[in-house]
């Protein structure tokens, strides 16, 4: 006789957040090349004074890489992304699931036995989101640190003389732009952005929330199991994820900036020093989020602040509606390993 426990019927937090990391790195693997366009767009006055590269469009930057640095440059930074997509994806989806499954629980042990499990509200899909999204950004936002450095390019061009005097281009691996920052900020350089991030929580709880929303109204005359079809879920999810990029845009590009700018220039200032070159001058760094959109307003308008938000939301929308597209699919994979998992691991026992 088999003594086991009932087989897995639904998927549990860990199995929700590995639907969704593995959906997420698919969506992100195809919009790549475009994320690191948008990145540059937007970081572009931070690592350059270039003025061609700070207006570059985001077709004529598409050519631009492909020129100067070839396919590969379109993936710079790729693995340290994928990386860090996986990561955030499976810490959100998996605090989601928990935070939201918990108070679900909790709400309906209040009612009285056999009454419907009632339906969240807008503003409890939000905060359940926002506080999943914090827990989330801070265990993963080292590794978005290093992937935005890599896509920007983790050096500045050597001047003549420091080519002359034989300073060497800094490294762009992934564990040579951490010991980069890491010497010019200490290991916090690592965090650089967290505010911006925990504020930018806001971002999938608004795009989970309207999808949630406009998803029961799609199917409102539907049967209570009835799930969206591919199409409807990308419809859903670009609509969905198009508001809530135009909402925070502003703070995305500033985390962008701080992130991608970080360093006193200490290190660069010390490595002139011993080859007996004047240090080259850096803009003064940020500090922070409300710094990045002082400064752009003062030199850019108001619409600076928006600079980039067209690549923005094209990649957005793209990954997020193929991600909406492919969870579905994802949660059946990972409900079949769940299962397999299951019929290894089970117990018998003689009768």
């Amino acid at each position: 006789m088999v003594a086991a426990s009932k087989p897995v019927a639904q998927l549990t937090p860990f199995g929700h957040a590995l639907a969704g990391a593995l959906g997420g790195v698919f969506a992100n693997a195809v919009v790549y090349p475009l994320d690191t366009v948008k990145t540059r767009i937007q970081a572009a006055t931070t690592v350059s004074n270039d003025k061609e590269k700070t207006s570059a469009s985001v077709l004529s930057l598409l050519f631009k890489i492909l020129n100067e640095e070839g396919v590969w440059g379109f993936y710079k930074g790729f693995g340290a992304s994928m990386l860090n997509t996986f990561s955030t994806q499976y810490a959100y989806f998996f605090f989601y699931s928990f935070v939201r499954g918990t108070y679900i629980r909790r709400k309906t042990a209040l009612l009285p036995s056999g009454s419907k499990v009632p339906s969240l509200s807008t503003a409890a899909e939000l905060a359940l989101g926002a506080l999943a999204g914090a827990l989330a950004q801070i265990f993963t936002i080292p590794v978005a640190v290093i992937a935005t450095r890599q896509q920007v390019g983790t050096g500045r061009t050597l001047t003549p003389e420091e080519k002359a005097a034989g300073v060497k281009p800094k490294g762009d691996s992934f564990l040579e732009v951490a010991r980069d920052i890491i010497a010019e900020d200490g290991i916090s350089g690592l965090w650089l952005g967290i505010r911006a991030s925990l504020i930018l929580t806001v971002n999938p709880a608004i795009t989970y929330g309207m999808f949630e929303r406009v998803k029961s109204v799609v199917l409102f005359n539907e049967p209570a199991n009835a799930k969206l079809s591919p199409g409807r879920s990308f419809v859903v999810g670009a609509l969905s994820k198009s508001l809530a990029t135009v909402v925070t845009y502003p703070y995305i590009m500033a985390k962008v900036r701080v992130q991608a700018s970080g360093g006193s220039g200490k290190q660069d200032e010390q490595d002139a020093a011993e080859k007996g070159l004047a240090p080259v001058k850096r803009e003064p760094k940020y500090k922070g989020a409300l710094d990045v959109l002082t400064r752009v307003l003062k030199r850019e308008g108001f619409l600076g602040w928006y600079k980039g938000m067209g690549a923005q939301i094209t990649k957005a929308v793209l990954s997020q509606a193929l991600l909406f597209m492919s969870k579905d699919q994802f949660e059946r994979c990972a409900l079949s390993i769940m299962l397999i998992y299951y019929s290894f691991t089970s117990v018998k026992t003689p009768t």
